[in-house]
């Protein structure tokens, strides 16, 4: 009965169907090399968290998670989601998500997941040449931008341990298997990149919860980690249940780059993506924060959590322009100037 469940073979069920698909072969063989280097139980399929079930998103997204070993300290391991579009690796490269929330016991900031989200977009990463496979590469150097992150942290707690048994007695250790929303650390630079202006919508409220959508116009993915630094740097955003529930589309040359967070509220990213899909808007960033009121609301807050970033993309002018198009990505290239 527990075989089936077993993610050692669910992988390899997910492994050999792309073995047997010609088009899909040359993913399935990389897999296998990551299982012979990480070892077997380091790869598994993508589960939604909201029924446990293998997800691939849409039918031409391969999906699958590896948890790693830090390179220097083998007892703190990070979770990295692997998304691979259906043209890796002829004309696209992959695309890399940290999914940890906390390595060891320090809560990730946005600017650590943002790196891992440009590992193939920034010229300071990992360089990607089409045909060219590449997650291992693009692993490895996660791993070691993680270890740095983590060194570094390490580094300031002692130095910070020091101060305060100079001057006040020491803080009770964290708790490391308490529950709980990641620590918000203040970001090193709020700014917001030039020529970016968030249009927040009105307040959705339902039984004491609030719901308020943001929308932006962004011209590349590299945008989406300072604006999200930027929100999170209000104490008010930041004190929510969930501050940035987003999604983003946006096309560099011709290659539609998109990703989405749930940021706690199972499955909201991905109703936000579909919307985004839907409208078929491009070159825009949507954000949605929940204040929770005390009451559950059940289904109803994805209702909300979807009218307020309907809202936001309307109060932005980007449902008009999609409107007066027919296509809503070029409609937002012509887009007018606030």
């Amino acid at each position: 009965m527990d075989a089936p469940n077993d993610p050692g073979t669910e992988i390899q069920e997910v492994i050999g169907k792309l073995m047997a698909d010609p088009s899909t072969e040359q993913v399935a063989s990389e897999m296998m090399v990551l299982q012979s280097i990480y070892g077997d139980d380091a790869i598994q399929p993508w589960k939604s968290p909201a029924n446990g079930k293998p997800v691939n998103g849409d039918s031409a997204t391969i999906r699958y998670v590896l948890s790693l070993n830090l390179l220097a300290h083998e007892d703190i391991s990070i979770r990295v989601l692997v998304s691979i579009p259906c043209s890796y690796p002829a004309s696209s490269p992959p695309q890399l998500q940290l999914l940890s929330r906390y390595i060891g016991a320090f809560g990730v900031d946005s600017s650590l997941f943002g790196s891992v989200l440009r590992t193939f977009m920034s010229t300071s990463a990992v360089q990607w040449s089409p045909g060219t496979v590449c997650v291992f590469d693009g692993l490895q150097n996660v791993l070691e931008r993680c270890e740095n992150w983590y060194q570094e942290r390490l580094h300031k707690d002692k130095a910070d341990e020091v101060v305060r048994a100079d001057v006040l007695p020491m803080d009770p250790p964290l708790d490391e298997s308490e529950e709980g929303p990641v620590p918000v650390e203040a970001p090193g630079n709020t700014v917001l990149p030039e020529g970016i202006q968030i249009i927040a919508a009105e307040p959705i409220v339902d039984r004491k919860s609030v719901f308020v959508g943001r929308a932006c116009r962004i011209s590349h993915p590299s945008q989406v980690p300072p604006i999200l630094d930027h929100l999170m740097s209000d104490r008010q955003i930041a004190r929510a249940a969930h501050p940035i529930i987003h999604a983003w589309r946006c096309k560099v040359g011709n290659i539609l780059h998109q990703d989405n967070d749930d940021d706690g509220e199972n499955a909201a990213g991905n109703r936000l993506a579909h919307l985004l899909s839907i409208l078929e808007i491009d070159g825009v960033l949507v954000v949605v924060t929940r204040w929770f009121g005390g009451v559950h609301l059940g289904p109803d807050r994805f209702k909300h959590i979807n009218h307020a970033a309907r809202n936001a993309l309307e109060a932005a002018g980007f449902l008009d322009q999609s409107e007066d198009s027919g296509k809503g990505g070029k409609a937002l290239q012509k887009g007018r100037k606030r």
